[in-house]
């Protein structure tokens, strides 16, 4: 079976499970059941008139593995089908694909409001890298529609954030700030790294343009470096020609792992979510723990917005200990399973301190304006049994215990 012509008529009313595992296939005449790898840096042509029709563009077909790959193109049109979306570009990384967005669409002059709730490194890429090169950002509170409103100008050409945010979960309006940045002619940019397409696709409320760090939950084992952009084929042109020409590309190695990863993504995504909403629960009930951030559970500010927005509130939550940052790696140094890293999205259960490495740095004030303090813990929840997971943040809180808080 190959996509072909027609690939979208056969694909209409399938499920997300059934996508990420019947799209994009395009066999070879050895008719493989599982996709190939293609790990070539070039390909043949026929005739030095086909080589020229292809890089010409008359003619469709593989060039240079920078840009043209059967294996890259079998992810992208299952993450685009996943998404809703047009066209997908792969590219080596989450932060390659931010590059690939800003530097696809922005030029000097051009300005960007950015929800301050972000991943540090993508704090650092708007305001250390961008901002040398005359683009201009505006960081805004992720909730707060009137601030957003506020920090656009008639050069502002991107609003970018993603929801639930990193670490602290907070939830944005999709289908409000679309509605606002359409209003102001500029684009709606979303991370959709925490969620996935299984669990919530930003396109259909508005967005523009949605990114992926693959690294995440696509692969969903912590093998692999990778991103992604959908989107409209027009949106996508500028991005496809800076990969085209920088080459933040990903390896064909990576994205056939990504493939495979993404044919258990919903089974992963439940499990996922099942286990941080029964930890964030429990967590809620400790004494030593002052706030949990999980928008599963209904005292999250935005609740009714990610029961909306998203059909599953997601695999990562985080929580404040109180106090310092000793405390909290008292907290993360007693614990056995749960592996110390600042990944997520992987089978494993992973914990970080944000203050500490994620978000390190930030400046205490930016860090103090998003809400990261340095008793916040950030769980990313696997698929380990969930009573074990218990039983390991039971060991992190006896590991307290020489503080005087009563154990229950």
């Amino acid at each position: 079976m190959s996509d072909g012509e027609g690939a979208m008529d056969w694909r209409k009313g399938l499920r997300p499970e059934t996508l990420a595992i019947r799209t994009g296939i395009h066999r070879t005449a050895e008719q493989e059941h599982s996709e190939p790898i293609f790990p070539t840096s070039s390909f043949v042509f026929e005739s030095a008139g086909e080589a020229a029709d292809r890089f010409a563009g008359r003619v469709p077909g593989n060039i240079y593995a920078r840009f043209t790959n059967p294996t890259l193109r079998t992810l992208e049109e299952r993450l685009a089908a996943l998404e809703n979306a047009e066209d997908c570009i792969s590219t080596a990384s989450g932060m390659a694909a931010c590059l690939t967005v800003f530097m696809g669409i922005l030029q000097a002059g051009d300005h960007v409001v950015a929800s301050r709730s972000l991943f540090g490194t993508t704090v650092q890429l708007l305001q250390g890298i961008l901002g040398r090169f005359g683009v201009e950002t505006t960081f805004v509170q992720l909730t707060d529609l009137s601030a957003w409103e506020a920090a656009i100008r008639p050069q502002t050409r991107i609003l970018f954030l993603e929801t639930p945010s990193n670490p602290m979960t907070e939830i944005g309006d999709l289908q409000a700030l679309a509605s606002l940045a359409h209003g102001h002619e500029a684009l709606l940019v979303v991370d959709n790294s925490f969620c996935t397409p299984v669990l919530q696709r930003p396109l259909h409320w508005g967005a523009d343009l949605v990114i992926h760090s693959g690294t995440k939950y696509l692969d969903g084992q912590g093998r692999t470096l990778g991103g992604a952009v959908c989107g409209s084929r027009d949106l996508l042109t500028g991005p496809r020609s800076f990969v085209r020409t920088a080459g933040p590309s990903l390896s064909p190695f990576n994205a056939w792992v990504q493939l495979k990863g993404l044919e258990t993504l919903g089974l992963r995504m439940e499990r996922h979510c099942a286990n941080a909403m029964e930890l964030a629960q429990w967590l809620e009930n400790r004494p030593e723990v002052s706030r949990v951030h999980y928008p599963g559970l209904a005292s999250h500010p935005q609740f009714e917005l990610a029961a909306r927005q998203q059909r599953l509130p997601g695999g990562i939550l985080s929580f404040d200990l109180g106090g310092g940052q000793e405390r909290a790696w008292k907290f993360m140094d007693a614990l056995r399973i749960f592996s110390r890293t600042a990944n997520l999205g992987d089978v494993k259960s992973t914990v970080t301190h944000p203050a500490s490495t994620t978000h390190s740095r930030l400046t205490q004030e930016a860090r103090a304006a998003a809400g990261i303090g340095d008793g916040l813990l950030r769980l990313s929840v696997g698929l380990e049994h969930v009573e074990d997971l218990r039983d390991d943040l039971v060991r992190g809180f006896s590991g307290l215990s020489q503080d005087g808080i009563a154990l229950s």
